[in-house]
């Protein structure tokens, strides 16, 4: 063995938490770099690693290293960049390296999938009367099909002719001995939302004349661009003043430098109509053809997206939050659309927020990052003030269109009023009929799905829960049962109550489907569809409801979240707000936040056309300050008022919290185990964190496991990290405690 081998740092998927080397083969020095993904013994097996490190210092004598087997693809799957991003996302999140790269690398470059082929067959020569003769004598089947393909100009796909021509893979092969025809393998490419199929909609071709105020903007961010440095800029707008055509002349200025984007947004959902802009507007550059990412496409989309973006063939990205990892060579531009959206948190390990790693993508790599949003999160609002993000402003809609009015329903008048509880105001009802006798569309919006909230005892009170989590069970009346939003479990709506035996057991709260209901009863003649995790089981069904309802063909769309953000409909004049307060009467910090930019979110959707929008928001309490600050339009206003109660407190944006959870089946198991963490904590911290907990999670039993959480709240949260990375190995869990931690987190349920 040569002295001087070639020794390579692997991070291996198979649950070890610290890397190991490996020998190159002189085959592979040449090919193997950092982030290439190989395959390695490990005891008697193999499995799957990533190079994170060349020529390095072994941990052990070179005649006990292992060889590398062989590399799964011939290009990186990671970039120096994304290796980089890794090793802080493991640091940062408190995450196994398995949990890093099964995050970074999708699951098909994992398992060494590869490109699609098709076999492609051509006749190779004209064959001479005699050898035609005796071919038709002896293999009448052959003859056909050699004469088919003699007569074709271009090869054709081989499954088609043997279909057509009824022949026999047997046929095809004689011919193929014969040297009279020959086949060639043509690699398949697998396009999301493809646009020869229908898929997605192009914008208008004429060219954007950019007004005075998105000119400027525009040339900030170019600005930036072309200075070639690490920039953050926050695009705060108001909804519909047009931010996606400042994100495009923006990307156009990247493309013309020969660098490639990255196009974040928080749902699957919006991802059909930015990719539509982008594709309609990017035609001129080859390379620049949207490649779409997000976990809804299949294995063979996703590879080929994959390839694409990793060999350099596309230099666009459009996807939802895991897109940020994708392997752009020569990146030079980030966006992330409506940054303060909860969606770009992931809730599994590792448990990164999507914007956060952008912004820190882009430092790596030294290029700029735009945050775009017309309600921004406390974070970069707070940034903006320090001085560490730009500030962009969009102040009015495009065209001088005008916000749409927004009107405030007290439900607790409108119950007083008809003594019986109301799903849908007067004013609402009223707004509805007249926007469907003018063909104009509506949208009704409550963030719950089912017919029923849940079961409640007008007796004694009960309420029928899930006896696998501590919450309320859905009544649902389109298959009349009981379900549980959180673990799935169904049940039969009892008609007695279970414990005073009562029959005055009785649905309350409404959801989508009672909506849905009570709109077809107001308007019996109009299209209603209903969009929620219910209805939304077929893949693609979403896009189609979306682009019917473009057409005109609906008139008015009940949904949640779904339907609430990003989306573009200019004939959409009225949006109704069932229940706006819903998010407000949570035990979260964040819940004025959430409620506030949900209600201009929502609100926004109305009035985007030539046509004049109206909202009417229908709350148990009007004068809520979330509310109030929507009602009048004052984003700004809003956002002094919660910084300065989040300050007061020091809750993020002041200080990080990070939050553990220990979980078990077990209560007293997860609360003692809990506790011993705390102590150990808290005597190497000491008062240089603040520590609460542990307590009993708000929702304590989820899917059978009892939760119990420690909040942590530190300006360290690396320093705080590798404390509780420590404490964690001397404090071993029994296989039925689990933890997590969870740093950054959007929720605290």
């Amino acid at each position: 063995m040569s002295l001087d081998a070639t020794v390579v740092c692997v991070w291996l998927m198979s649950g070890f938490d610290r890397p190991l080397h490996y020998r190159l083969p002189d085959s592979m020095v040449e090919n193997a770099e950092p982030g290439s993904l190989v395959n390695v013994p490990l005891g008697r097996r193999q499995t799957i690693g990533l190079i994170v490190e060349k020529d390095c210092q072994p941990d052990l004598p070179l005649m006990q290293l292992k060889l590398v087997l062989n590399l799964v693809y011939p290009v990186p799957v990671m970039t120096p960049a994304l290796l980089k991003l890794g090793a802080w996302l493991r640091q940062y999140y408190g995450a196994s390296i398995q949990n890093v790269l099964e995050t970074m690398i999708p699951g098909p470059v994992r398992q060494g999938m590869r490109a699609k082929e098709e076999k492609y067959v051509s006749a190779v020569k004209e064959a001479d009367a005699e050898t035609l003769t005796a071919l038709e004598k002896r293999a009448p089947k052959q003859a056909e099909l050699y004469q088919f393909l003699a007569q074709q100009f271009r090869p054709q796909k081989k499954s088609l002719v043997l279909s057509r021509l009824d022949a026999s893979p047997a046929a095809y092969t004689g011919l193929l001995k014969k040297g009279l025809i020959k086949e060639e393998a043509r690699k398949v490419e697998r396009v999301a939302y493809d646009d020869e199929l229908g898929d997605v909609e192009y914008a208008s071709k004429q060219e954007i004349v950019l007004n005075d105020e998105q000119d400027a903007c525009y040339r900030s961010i170019a600005e930036s661009v072309r200075a070639g440095k690490f920039t953050t800029h926050l695009l705060y707008g108001v909804t519909g003043s047009g931010k996606t055509e400042v994100y495009i002349a923006a990307m156009e200025e990247a493309l013309k430098a020969g660098k490639s984007v990255l196009f974040l947004v928080p749902e699957v959902a919006l991802t059909p109509q930015t990719v539509g802009r982008l594709r309609s507007r990017f035609t001129e550059h080859k390379d620049a053809h949207a490649v779409v990412w997000h976990s809804s496409l299949s294995d063979g989309e996703r590879l080929d997206a994959w390839m694409a973006l990793a060999t350099g063939t596309a230099r666009v990205v459009v996807g939802a939050r895991s897109a940020v990892f994708a392997p752009l060579p020569n990146l030079g531009l980030v966006i992330v659309d409506e940054e303060h959206e909860p969606a770009f948190k992931q809730d599994e390990t590792p448990r990164y927020h999507g914007r956060d790693v952008a912004v820190y993508r882009s430092f790596l790599e030294n290029v700029v990052c735009v945050l775009g949003s017309a309600t921004p999160s406390l974070e970069s609002y707070r940034n903006v003030k320090l001085g560490k993000y730009k500030e962009d402003r969009l102040t009015k809609r495009i065209d001088d269109r005008q916000l749409p009015m927004m009107h405030v329903v007290d439900m607790r008048i409108e119950m007083m009023r008809t003594r019986k509880p109301v799903t849908i105001s007067n004013l609402l009802a009223e707004k509805l009929r007249d926007r469907w006798e003018k063909g104009e569309q509506s949208i009704l919006f409550i963030n719950r799905r089912g017919y029923n909230a849940s079961m409640l005892c007008n007796e004694c009170g009960h309420v029928e829960e899930c006896k696998h989590c501590s919450i309320p069970m859905t009544f649902h009346r389109s298959d009349n049962t009981l379900k549980c939003h959180l673990c799935g479990h169904e049940a039969e709506p009892p008609w007695r109550c279970p414990e005073c035996k009562s029959d005055s057991i009785r649905g309350k709260g409404s959801g989508t489907q009672r909506i849905e209901d009570v709109v077809k009863s107001i308007l019996p003649r109009a299209s209603v569809v209903r969009i929620d995790t219910d209805t939304m089981g077929k893949k693609h069904l979403f896009r189609e409801i979306l682009g019917d309802f473009r057409k005109g063909k609906i008139d008015l769309l009940v949904g949640t979240q779904m339907i609430a953000k990003g989306l573009d409909f200019p004939n959409v004049t009225l949006v109704g707000m069932v229940d706006a307060d819903l998010s407000l009467h949570v035990p979260d910090f964040r819940a004025n936040e959430r409620t506030f930019q949900l209600l201009v979110q929502v609100s926004g959707r109305a009035g985007r056309g030539d046509l004049a929008g109206e909202v009417v928001v229908q709350t148990f309490t009007p004068h809520a300050e979330p509310i109030q600050f929507a009602r009048r339009g004052e984003v700004d206003e809003f956002l002094e008022v919660e910084i300065q109660s989040r300050e007061q407190f020091q809750y993020p944006p002041f200080r990080h919290l990070v939050r553990q959870v220990f979980r078990s089946r077990n209560g007293d198991k997860a609360m003692f185990f809990a506790e011993q963490f705390a102590r150990k904590v808290e005597a190497r911290m000491g008062n240089k964190i603040e520590m609460r907990g542990p307590t009993p999670c708000s929702i304590e039993k989820m899917k059978d496991h009892y939760r119990f959480h420690i909040w942590y709240f530190t300006q360290n949260v690396s320093g705080l990290m590798r404390v509780l990375k420590e404490v964690e190995a001397e404090v071993p869990l029994p296989k039925d405690v689990m933890q997590i931690f969870d740093v950054d987190p959007m929720s605290v349920s």
